[in-house]
């Protein structure tokens, strides 16, 4: 039999995303080529993305247009990722037209679910979630000099809007040693930037050590000798200990960034969504992070809208917005989840009422973050450059206070020719709107 082409899109987080590069290595192992242009794919998986509506919406609107797609060449679509699982058997059957259903804890059968339905069988398979490997080799699908790392599967915060615990399962670590090791292989693939992601990530290996392990793992992690960058994305305000934050501070390959999704301030809210901590708590946290690291940068994430809040609890936290001046911050409107507390919770509001409580919050953050852009001026940043922008005539990157996908850039010139992955220091010298200007110093690192 020829070699077989498949291709893969993947949708919603990053942790999802490593599943699918985890999926990528195991068909190449199996003689699959893979590609980008679905053009000359015989089959396209599907890794999607259920946690909210609009992330349902999309992932089952890119199956159907896979599946309108097949012709002789392309002749099977598989669903993978986390709508798969939510929604198992009902999503086989309302979707005939997927030759492969598969849940995250048959991702192992990716390669042989593929092959048998090229031979036209159709192939649903719903593993325990447990099955789920942790570890294993990677095909990134992002830029080269950079990896998310995936520390631990699954969630037990159990926060009232959230599904990801009946998605996932339990939370469940990677041995440090298995991190490490991975983290080291992907240097010496070209990484340069480590963004250690997990659903809680400042919960790391509490279930396997019987202690929060994540200042020791990111230790260890900036060691790697060819790693400059160790970011935390995902962190939880109430497992911020001392000992992170002085981590944070103490090593030079730590990025000064933070990733703390706060979701509100009011404490009868934080109440209603099960969040552990109140708004004193939180306060508490983002003082100690501005006091004992310099210029550190915080993002965070709001939630406008859930069932019950109040006009008075919804402006707390617009002038919470302003009073903490977050460099990095995104909002979104509540969205009912089947199966969660929330959905169930009396006092649902409308959806245009939710809506614009998220714009509102959006909004008054966009005069925080252009004052905070505006107030870089002057400073010099080392900056991970990504590669020419045609558009603007010059080169973009990330400083360390830009996550990538979903942080702001900076727009810079170079009398030299710079490789992404390539570090450059940069003088701002302006902004526009989110996004720093400036020109690189003679001098690179």
């Amino acid at each position: 039999m020829s070699q077989k082409t498949i291709g893969l899109v993947s949708l919603g987080c990053s942790k999802n995303q490593v599943d699918a590069e985890r999926m990528l290595a195991a068909l190449r192992r199996e003689g699959f080529r893979i590609s980008g242009d679905p053009a000359e794919c015989d089959a396209v998986i599907v890794n999607t993305c259920g946690f909210i509506e609009d992330a349902k919406r999309e992932s089952i609107e890119s199956i159907l247009e896979f599946c309108k797609r097949k012709n002789q060449k392309l002749r099977v679509v598989a669903v993978t990722g986390c709508l798969a699982e939510r929604y198992r058997d009902e999503l086989a059957a309302e979707i005939p037209e997927a030759d492969v259903v598969l849940g995250i804890g048959s991702n192992g059968e990716i390669a042989g679910a593929v092959s048998r339905a090229l031979s036209g069988e159709r192939v649903v398979s719903f593993g325990e979630k447990t099955a789920l490997s942790l570890t294993g080799d990677r095909i990134l699908a992002n830029a080269p000099y950079f990896a998310y790392l995936k520390v631990a599967e699954g969630c037990d915060n159990r926060c009232a809007y959230c599904a990801i615990p009946s998605i996932r399962g339990r939370f469940r670590s990677r041995p440090i040693e298995d991190v490490v090791e991975e983290a080291r292989r992907l240097a010496d693939e070209g990484v340069v930037e480590l963004n250690v992601v997990a659903q809680d990530t400042t919960r790391y290996g509490e279930d396997l050590y019987g202690r929060p392990m994540l200042p020791d793992l990111i230790r260890e992690l900036c060691k790697i000798e060819k790693i400059r960058w160790v970011r935390l994305l995902y962190c939880y305000p109430d497992r911020v200990t001392d000992e992170l934050i002085e981590t944070i501070a103490s090593e030079e390959k730590a990025v000064k960034y933070i990733d703390l999704p706060l979701q509100h301030i009011s404490g009868r809210v934080l109440k209603s969504m099960n969040r552990r901590g109140d708004a004193a708590l939180i306060r508490s946290v983002l003082k100690k992070l501005r006091e004992r690291i310099p210029d550190v940068v915080i993002r965070t994430t709001f939630i406008a809208g859930l069932p019950g809040e109040t006009e008075e609890e919804f402006l707390e936290l617009l002038d919470f917005v302003d009073e903490q001046a977050f460099e990095r911050l995104g909002c979104f409107a509540y969205s009912a989840e089947e199966g969660t507390p929330a959905a169930a919770m009396e006092g649902q509001i409308e959806e245009s009422v939710k809506l614009r409580r998220a714009e509102l919050v959006m909004e008054r953050q966009l005069s925080v973050a252009e004052r905070f852009s505006r107030s870089l001026t002057g400073r010099t940043l080392t900056v991970l450059t990504e590669g020419w922008d045609p558009e603007n005539g010059c080169y973009a990157g990330r400083s360390y206070m830009d996550a990538p996908d979903i942080d702001t850039r900076v727009y810079f010139t170079s009398r030299e020719k710079l490789l992404p992955g390539e570090f450059a220091e940069v003088l701002i010298e302006g902004s526009e709107g989110y996004d720093a200007v400036g020109s690189r110093l003679e001098a690179s690192l």
